[in-house]
C-alpha cells in the first residue's frame, strides 16, 4: 500500500473542509507548488489534487495550477473536481495528468463514464465514491461536492462499471473526512472483500502511521491523506514503507 498526499484547492488556496462542508474551511499558508515540492522530497510517487470549486460548481477553476504542477513532472497526478465534459477531460489528460478522478457524474450519467473508461483505459480513470452510512450502516453515495445525498449504494455503483474494466476506486467516508479520528476500517475491509480486483484508495480520517498499517492489513491499495500531512503529524521516517521514492 502507498500513501498518496492530497491537495484541495479552493479560490486558489490550499484548504481542508470539515466533513465536506464549504462553510467549515481551514486555509493553509502554503502554495500548491510548495506542497508539491514537500511531498516530492518526502518520497511520494502520486499526488491527489481536488478542485473543490469545480466539484461544487461543475466546471474546473484551477486549470493554471494543475498545468503548473503537471509541468514539474516528478509526481504522477490524479486530478478531480469539475470533470463533467469530454473536452475538459481531454484537456486535463493532455496536460500531463496521469489519472482523472470522476465523482458525481458516475452516478448522474454512468453511460458517459463507462464510455470514458473504455476510451481512456482503466489506468487513466479513478472513480471517486464519497459515502455516508445510513441508519443500517449501508454506504450510500454523496454527490456534487457532498452537498447532495443519493440513494445509490456504494456496492451497486462499483458493480455497474466492472464491465468496462474499472480498476481504481477512491472511497471517502464523508463523516470522517478532516476529523483526524481514524478511517472507517470496516468499510474498506468490506470493499476489498466484495471487489478484490479493485485497487481501493481509502480516504477520510487518516491520523497516524498506525492507521496506514491497519489500512494495508485490510487490503487497501492506497491511502489518501490531506490534513495529517499538511499539519505534519507524521514522523517522516515512519512513512518510508508507504512512499515508493523515500
Amino acid at each position: 500500500m502507498q500513501l498518496i498526499p492530497a491537495i484541495d484547492l479552493r479560490g486558489g488556496r490550499c484548504v481542508r473542509l470539515f466533513q465536506g462542508n464549504f462553510a467549515a474551511e481551514t486555509c493553509y499558508d502554503v502554495t500548491p507548488e510548495g506542497l508539491y515540492e514537500r511531498f516530492t522530497a518526502l518520497g511520494a510517487a502520486w499526488l491527489h489534487v481536488v478542485d473543490l470549486d469545480g466539484a461544487r460548481d461543475g466546471a474546473q477553476a484551477h486549470l493554471a495550477v494543475i498545468d503548473e504542477l503537471a509541468r514539474r513532472g516528478r509526481l504522477n497526478l490524479q486530478v478531480g473536481g469539475g470533470l463533467r465534459a469530454r473536452p475538459t477531460v481531454e484537456r486535463t489528460l493532455g496536460c500531463g495528468v496521469a489519472r482523472i478522478v470522476i465523482g458525481s457524474l458516475a452516478i448522474s450519467d454512468p453511460d458517459v463514464v463507462l464510455a470514458w473508461l473504455r476510451k481512456y483505459g482503466p489506468e487513466a480513470v479513478v472513480l471517486a465514491f464519497d459515502v455516508r452510512l445510513d441508519a443500517q450502516g449501508t454506504p450510500r453515495i454523496a454527490t456534487h461536492g457532498w452537498a447532495e445525498q443519493s440513494p445509490v449504494v456504494l456496492w451497486d455503483a462499483v458493480a455497474r462499471f466492472l464491465k468496462a474494466g474499472l480498476k481504481h476506486v477512491l472511497c471517502t467516508d464523508v463523516d470522517r473526512d478532516g476529523l483526524l479520528a481514524g478511517p472507517n476500517f470496516d468499510l474498506y475491509i468490506e470493499a476489498v472483500r466484495r471487489f478484490p480486483g479493485i485497487e481501493w484508495q481509502a480516504s477520510g480520517g487518516v491520523r497516524d502511521v498506525a492507521d496506514l498499517w491497519a489500512l494495508a492489513d485490510g487490503g487497501a491499495s492506497a491511502a489518501v491523506s490531506g490534513r495529517a500531512l499538511l499539519e505534519e503529524r507524521f514522523v517522516p521516517k515512519e512513512l518510508k514503507p508507504f512512499l515508493p521514492a523515500a
